[in-house]
């Protein structure tokens, strides 16, 4: 199994590239994506997590799991609400993040048939987490400057443990 990638590693700041091919490898990440979500307790892992540089997201918010290649957030709507994230990459870490209540996402699942998803609630809330990883954007970024200015130690001690 995959172990779950910590900041201040790199990979989590990267811009993901886009899936072009899904073969075994792919189908393999898919697997340990999943594995390392669940023996975690996560609700979402996306690939740079795991040390992969690449635009794939696993999420099962209490609904199944849902894999999405190459995801986009083509719609977002709902009011914006603001409620405390974790991350398996910051552990011990939780942000206030107010993002869209809704969300709609397409990307292509784990056969290439592509996906269009509605989601409400804590799985919009799942996606969009998640997508920003892709993005190289985690939520310390979404923090108040009084968070930030909170978490510093706690985030250079992260930075230590890794080394």
């Amino acid at each position: 199994m995959r172990t779950i990638v910590t900041y201040p590693d790199p990979v989590l700041r990267r811009k993901a590239e886009p899936v072009s091919d899904i073969n075994e490898e792919i189908l393999e990440l898919i697997e340990d994506m999943t594995d390392a979500m669940y023996g975690d307790d996560g609700v979402g892992l996306a690939a740079p997590q795991v040390g992969e540089s690449k635009r794939l997201i696993v999420v099962d918010a209490g609904e199944g799991l849902t894999v999405l290649i190459n995801p986009e957030i083509i719609q977002k709507s709902g009011e914006e609400a603001s409620l405390e994230e974790g991350c398996l990459s910051l552990p011990d870490i939780r942000v206030d993040v107010s993002r869209p209540s809704s969300v709609v996402v397409h990307g292509l699942n784990e056969k290439g048939k592509k996906i269009e998803l509605e989601a409400e609630g804590l799985l919009a809330r799942v996606f969009q987490h998640e997508i920003d990883h892709l993005n190289g954007v985690l939520i310390i970024d979404h923090a108040s400057s009084v968070q930030r200015s909170l978490l510093k130690s706690r985030l250079r001690g992260l930075g230590k443990a890794a080394s």
